[in-house]
């Protein structure tokens, strides 16, 4: 796997109250990630970009939620790819950090 088909594998951190919670207690963090990601794709994205040893890995697909807009027009948000990431004892990912 090439170095730019890492970079576009992880989209960004999932952020909220759930993901703060698991990273506190669990040593666990939420990614967005592409649709088309792999779970070994996934692990060697995060073990590479941040530099951490993955020790366990759960991907699920997230389904679009419907809205109404105005003059009651219905539409959907597009579904995306969320990934729970468990790092080894002593690692961590900080988001600061990285530029």
């Amino acid at each position: 796997m090439n170095q730019e088909r890492l970079y576009q594998i992880i989209l960004g951190p999932h952020v909220s109250e759930k993901t703060t919670m698991m990273g506190e207690g669990n040593n666990q963090y939420a990614f967005r990630i592409a649709t088309t990601a792999t779970k070994p794709e996934v692990r060697k994205a995060v073990e590479t970009l941040f530099k951490v040893t993955v020790t366990d890995l759960q991907i699920l697909n997230v389904k679009g939620k419907t809205k109404r807009g105005a003059g009651g027009r219905i539409r959907r948000r597009s579904d995306w790819k969320k990934a729970y990431v468990r790092l080894e004892a002593g690692h961590e990912i900080d988001f600061a950090d990285i530029s």
